[in-house]
């Protein structure tokens, strides 16, 4: 059968948004490419931070690491070539590298997924035991989590393509889609899509509502715990150290609900609308989540503030020197 596959279909076409009109393409790369520009700007700044700033070496920001490069890693293996689909009107993938680019695409939403759930535990852990906090929550506990959360990610990604990849590919190669994902491409195989599909969204909702499950449960008990605190200005205090995360597990899984319960429900979207969105949701956090944590998080404001006043200050010393010499 994968001898078939390779006989009738060798490329596939990304063809992004089938309703864009030619003489918007130039704005649309353009568009692409200042998001996954400032995605990577971001992000690699934020790592640079995290590495050089010893006060931000903690749990927390361990998990934020995850979080880090997985948004990199995701953008780097989508937006690149619908990018080139309409700047250089390169959209053409081979074969396999369309499966591998649905394998981590599928890969790091999923790793997301876990990341946000250890996110969670670790504010349930800070604000529902904080005694034990420093006892249950160590560096060495995040690493073993984020390890097993990269490793168990692994799966049902795989297995998705292990069952894609075989299927015969005869009919249409054009991909409705701005990246190769596990629906775009099996809808064009040609045969009953319902065995591969099935299982496929199976996989999907138990990656999506599992850790969501957790975290509505970790949030629930987070904000039994603050209402018992008596003072007014300790429970906003406290709350405040959540707001950062809740913004960011909003942003990934609030979007994704809607299309599959919209979907269930009866209401349908254009093609060009659904493709929007899911590269909203998809694409949009990677880009704004560097923000998030700079503006909603209190140690990394004050590193940021640090580090450019010391750089300032040594540029004064240095004008200063200059002219003395």
């Amino acid at each position: 059968m994968a001898q078939e596959n390779q006989t009738g279909v060798k490329e596939f076409v990304i063809v992004g948004f089938p309703g864009l009109r030619p003489e918007y393409y130039g704005l649309a790369s353009a568009v692409m490419f200042l998001v996954y520009f400032c995605t990577l700007v971001g992000n690699v700044l934020f790592l640079f931070l995290l590495f050089k700033e010893r006060s931000l070496h903690k749990p927390m920001y361990c998990i934020i690491l995850n979080l880090v490069i997985s948004d990199i890693l995701f953008s780097t293996t989508t937006l690149p070539k619908i990018i080139a689909r309409y700047w250089f009107d390169a959209g053409a993938i081979s074969f396999t590298a369309c499966f591998v680019q649905m394998y981590f695409v599928h890969y790091f939403g999923t790793v997301n997924s876990y990341v946000l759930l250890i996110m969670a535990l670790d504010r349930y852990v800070a604000i529902c035991y904080p005694l034990r906090y420093p006892t249950i929550i160590k560096n060495s506990t995040i690493l073993i989590l984020s390890i097993t959360a990269w490793v168990v990610a692994k799966a049902c990604p795989l297995m998705m393509v292990i069952r894609a990849y075989p299927l015969p590919y005869c009919a249409s190669n054009a991909i409705v889609q701005c990246y190769c994902d596990h629906i775009a491409i099996t809808v064009l195989a040609c045969t009953d899509r319902t065995p591969y599909g099935f299982p496929a969204f199976i996989f999907a909702m138990v990656v999506l509502l599992v850790p969501l499950a957790f975290i509505v449960f970790s949030y629930c008990a987070i904000i039994v715990a603050v209402l018992k605190i008596a003072s007014t200005q300790s429970r906003l205090k406290t709350l405040s150290t959540c707001s950062a995360q809740l913004i960011i597990i909003a942003l990934y899984f609030l979007p994704r609900c809607f299309v599959y319960l919209a979907s269930n429900v009866g209401i349908t979207f254009s093609t060009d609308l659904r493709i929007a969105i899911i590269m909203l949701y998809s694409l949009l956090p990677p880009m704004i989540n560097p923000l998030i944590y700079c503006l909603r998080t209190a140690e990394v404001k004050q590193s940021l503030i640090k580090r450019f006043r010391g750089q300032k200050v040594d540029i004064q010393r240095t004008n200063i020197s200059a002219l003395c010499h």
